[in-house]
């Protein structure tokens, strides 16, 4: 009972101590978007939440694990193809967000030459966004359009750039809009300057990008025939009721799990050694 009441007295007196003492405020932390969401913004899809994404997969899956049992009559096989039918959508959304970044890379150097043709027009910087909706790529004209919808319904600039930033989703666009807040702010007459620079960069980044991702090609075609091949062979075995028979046991259970194991982990280890380095947002 003692030693209770030493350690009773002891935390007593050390929060005392500790309340006497100003503690720093921590800075609040924005609200931060999950990976999917990202992901889906990055694809150029904009109505669709990472909760709808993960019961796509959901749904996907388990469709295509009941549409193996019915014709292969073998639960270890069918869960295997409803596993790789669950990861379609995500993979289709990871396609459409990679093809999209490379239209993007290819695009934005015509965007950063309509700005600053506009700004040296005399144009003010929200007319100079709102014009690239008519005049601007024609990949991009729709998230110009609703910018200037955006701007003329309310009229604030700084809340028009962060959706069209949350509209993009694109390193190059944050740095671009970033560029153009800063400037609107402070003032200055480098802005041209700036941004014919930035278009040389962007465009010899570009050119660069495709050489790389050109020879790359071959390494990432080659990883995914190789995982892909040993099921093409498995989609014919499942014709064979002796094989069906034979998957069906434990032991065969056991070699469909490892076979996946090792195409998962060798895929993924190809794709890592033979991935370029992407650009992360870390302007938003």
């Amino acid at each position: 009972m003692a030693a209770l009441l030493g350690v009773l007295t002891g935390a007593g007196l050390l929060l005392i101590w500790w309340s006497a003492w100003d503690q720093p405020a921590r800075p609040k932390r924005g609200r931060r978007t999950s990976r999917l969401h990202d992901l889906l913004l990055s694809a150029g899809i904009e109505k669709v939440t990472g909760a709808g994404l993960i019961g796509s997969c959901l749904g996907l899956g388990a469709f295509a694990t009941l549409a193996f049992f019915a014709v292969s009559r073998s639960w270890p096989i069918s869960v295997c193809f409803g596993l790789f039918g669950g990861w379609l959508p995500v993979a289709v959304v990871k396609w459409r967000a990679k093809r999209r970044g490379a239209i993007l890379r290819r695009v934005w150097p015509d965007v950063v030459d309509h700005l600053r043709s506009a700004i040296r027009a005399g144009l003010s910087l929200p007319e100079a966004l709102i014009q690239l909706g008519d005049k601007g790529p024609e990949e991009l004209r729709h998230v110009f359009r609703d910018f200037g919808s955006d701007y003329r319904s309310g009229g604030q600039f700084d809340a028009s750039l962060n959706r069209l930033k949350d509209r993009l989703a694109d390193p190059v666009a944050d740095r671009i809009i970033e560029a153009l807040r800063l400037t609107r702010e402070v003032g200055g007459s480098d802005l041209g300057k700036l941004l014919g620079t930035l278009a040389e960069f962007l465009r010899e980044s570009a050119r660069t990008r495709s050489e790389l991702e050109a020879r790359q090609s071959w390494t990432v075609n080659a990883a995914r025939l190789a995982v892909a091949a040993p099921w093409i062979v498995m989609l014919l075995l499942v014709s064979r009721p002796e094989a069906v028979a034979a998957y069906n046991t434990p032991i065969g259970a056991a070699v469909l799990l490892g076979g996946l194991v090792v195409s998962l982990v060798c895929y993924s280890v190809m794709l890592k050694i033979g991935a370029l380095p992407e650009e992360e947002r870390v302007l938003r």
